[in-house]
């Protein structure tokens, strides 16, 4: 089954930019995602720019709505994801332990729906 972990945290909680610490985190995110590699689950995953880079879409009564950055006021916000398939929820969340931000953050683990397994339109 497939998983997606959503990756949260506090910007201000991360190690600085160019510090000593961001570099050994980058280094454990290395470690992190080759790890997922080598147990072959890893399906996909990127970081995300900052929310500074964000637009926010809505349509309300036929009006397209932009606004910059997102849509709700929060310290920690979306800064990445993987996609891993793996047997179970309990495996998922194993895995999510691992995630480098766990210690100043959080990692969402929901489900992905197999839309193969979704009845079609007209059903």
């Amino acid at each position: 089954m497939r998983y997606m972990f959503l990756l949260y945290n506090d910007p201000a909680d991360a190690p600085a930019q160019g510090s000593p610490e961001q570099a050994a985190e980058h280094k454990l995110w290395a470690e992190y995602t080759q790890s997922l590699v080598s147990a072959g689950i890893l399906l996909g995953g990127d970081a995300l720019h900052g929310i500074d880079t964000a637009t926010t879409i809505r349509v309300r009564d036929g009006k397209t709505l932009s606004t910059d950055g997102p849509f709700a006021e929060t310290k920690e916000v979306l800064g990445g994801y993987y996609i891993v398939d793996v047997d179970d929820l309990d495996t998922a969340t194993k895995w999510a332990e691992g995630v480098p931000l766990i210690g100043y953050g959080s990692v969402e683990v929901r489900p992905v729906i197999d839309m193969d397994d979704m009845p079609s339109a007209g059903s």
